[in-house]
């Protein structure tokens, strides 16, 4: 940790033209959140990715101005607060494919790891043997509208599959929402497949390119190997069959009828090895005192992450996500980290008259998965007890037609009548939603039974993309958000008695829940930065199938239907088999033991 906070110092010490250019006023004015973004999404930070050179520079940016407006560390060893987190994958060096039998030509062929087959981030790492059967695209339609697996035995064999669908790339098709290689895996475990070997037709990449080896965020594996391999290695195997994969996709995409066989004679022996790399970011925290003596050890939580994508990969909205082009956040979000930034500036000049104390969070890694707050949440440097409320910023810099969106109302009786109060001037047209839960890092905290309230401008364009630019932020509209978050803040501290908290019955998913586009959902928030086998709760919602059947936040969903769920791309698979009204056992991991509940699954709002 000491570490950590030397190279912050360091890196801050690299600045001191920047921040002496700051103007150095405790009013909330667009002038400096320009410089604040200008810097925040310029080309030097290259991003801000969690643990990158480029993230670690606006730390030490923040905690220098922090610094400078004279707030005190939240933790003993000063402002950054590190945690470890998976940050990439790389190809380990035990991975060997090899096809034998009187099938082979020549008895026996050998793939070369990283140029004729290469893993998945997501495979798990062993070694297996088995005859090869060919599953066409394998697919399980959960109507039975189309099945791959129809009438043949996967039990103990490595199939082979097609990428994609029949119908291609299209991702208007039926059959789209079932292809994804996570999707592929957990249909051929379920199987009883051993290993999934995943190779693209002609018909859908001509060069045969081998998938990029990435990180999906998922801690858990797929419970089987799953590579995918070059066409070249296999359709020796095809021919052999009368087949060659472009007549097999041209089949099945105008029938629309599963083509699958076995391999005589041919089996295959499959070893995986794929590295997870552990990177290292920090939340940087500041705390101001409170001065009333009845007050003063009750505090106010201020939150804004400070992290983006870095250049692309997962998660991005550009159109070539891997490529090495800057995703420069200036809404998502510089502009949150801004207006947290004067707002630390507006309380430093008046710390005085606080009656409760206020932390200012800035919290890194909320692109992978709200990590940081929930690092926060789970070794608060300031107990959450004495936390009163939350509020989080992310994405306030595109103020449009004077629409601000205001998350969590319903988390505390008192929040509907202050947005009015500071709204009486009609500043914006408030667009608000009462559930505490959300796609951002207040929803860490409304898991923990704290009130909470989230501002957003509205997402737009160039989110998640290149283009979301310093230039393309309405300065004088983020002005006037940060200014009513502020008036907001001080009411709070204002305040004879804190917040009361109500747990809001959700009417929509609002994000940080069941996946959009499935019928049906449980009723639950997934605990993201999980590392545990299976999917973990991070929260319920009030009156959902899983409250009702009596499931609680901290237990491990390990199986639904009698299907075994690895991670959260086997619960979101195991959701799209469902409808609203089906009953479905749902066993849980709870204090280390193993409890089976029943779930009427109800229609997704």
């Amino acid at each position: 940790m000491k570490r950590v906070f030397a190279s912050l110092l360091i890196l801050a010490a690299a600045f001191p033209l920047l921040l002496q250019a700051q103007v150095s006023t405790p009013a909330i004015t667009a002038a400096e959140l320009t410089e604040h973004i200008t810097y925040l999404a310029s080309d030097a930070l290259e991003g801000r990715g969690s643990g990158s050179r480029g993230n670690e520079q606006a730390a030490a940016y923040i905690a220098g101005l922090l610094t400078q407006y004279g707030i005190p560390p939240a933790l003993p060893s000063g402002y950054s607060q590190p945690f470890e987190f998976v940050s990439s994958v790389k190809l380990g060096t035990a991975n060997a494919l090899v096809f034998e039998g009187t099938g082979v030509p020549g008895g026996k062929k050998t793939a070369g790891a990283d140029a004729d087959f290469r893993p998945f981030g997501f495979t798990s790492n062993e070694s297996v043997r088995g005859p090869v059967l060919f599953a066409g695209y394998g697919i399980t339609a959960p109507d039975g509208s189309y099945d791959d697996y129809k009438g043949i035995d996967a039990k103990g064999k490595i199939v082979v599959v097609l990428r994609y669908s029949p119908e291609g790339t299209d991702p208007h098709g039926v059959l789209n929402q079932f292809s994804s290689f996570r999707n592929k895996a957990r249909t051929a475990r379920d199987k009883g497949a051993v290993a999934l070997i995943v190779v693209t037709g002609p018909n859908d990449d001509p060069d045969d390119d081998l998938v990029k080896l990435s990180f999906d965020q998922a801690f858990a594996n797929s419970g089987i190997p799953a590579v995918c391999v070059k066409r070249s290695v296999v359709e020796p195997f095809f021919t052999a069959k009368g087949w060659s994969l472009k007549s097999l996709q041209d089949t099945m995409k105008s029938t629309k009828t599963p083509v699958v066989f076995d391999f005589p004679g041919i089996a295959a022996s499959l070893t995986t090895e794929v590295v997870k790399m552990h990177a290292t970011t920090s939340n940087i925290i500041g705390y101001l005192p409170g001065n009333d003596p009845a007050l003063k050890e009750q505090v106010i939580v201020l939150g804004a992450h400070f992290d983006h994508l870095g250049f692309g990969g997962p998660g991005s909205g550009s159109l070539k996500p891997d490529t090495t082009a800057i995703h420069h956040g200036a809404d998502d979000n510089a502009s949150g980290t801004a207006g947290l930034l004067e707002l630390a500036q507006a309380y430093a000049a008046r710390k005085g008259s606080l009656k409760r104390g206020v932390v200012f969070a800035f919290f890194s890694a909320e692109e992978l998965g709200t990590l940081g707050s929930a690092h926060y949440v789970n070794n608060p440097p300031v107990p959450l007890a004495s936390t009163v409320a939350m509020l989080n910023m992310d994405m306030v810099g595109r103020l449009n037609n004077r629409t601000l969106t205001v998350g969590g109302t319903g988390t505390s009786p008192m929040w509907d009548s202050l947005l009015t109060r500071y709204n009486t001037d009609s500043t914006f047209v408030l667009k608000t939603t009462p559930d505490g839960y959300g796609p951002s890092d207040h929803a860490q905290f409304y898991g923990k039974d704290l009130p909470v309230l989230f501002f957003f401008t509205g997402t737009h364009n160039e989110y998640h993309k290149p283009s979301d630019t310093w230039n393309t932020i309405n300065y004088a509209g983020e002005e006037q958000v940060v200014r009513f978050v502020y008036n907001i803040a001080q009411a709070i501290d204002g305040m004879g008695e804190r917040p009361l908290f109500v747990k809001v019955r959700s009417t929509a998913p609002a994000g940080g829940g069941d996946t959009r586009g499935f019928r049906v959902t449980l009723g639950v928030v997934p605990d993201y930065g999980s590392t545990s086998e299976g999917m973990k709760i991070g929260g319920l919602r009030p009156g959902g199938p899983a409250e009702k059947a009596g499931m609680k936040a901290g237990d491990v969903i390990v199986k639904m239907g009698g299907k075994k769920i690895m991670n959260i791309y086997d619960y979101m698979g195991m959701l799209g088999e469902l409808k609203p009204g089906d009953s479905v056992e749902v066993e849980v991991a709870r204090d280390g033991s193993l409890m089976t509940f029943t779930a009427h699954m109800t229609k997704r709002p």
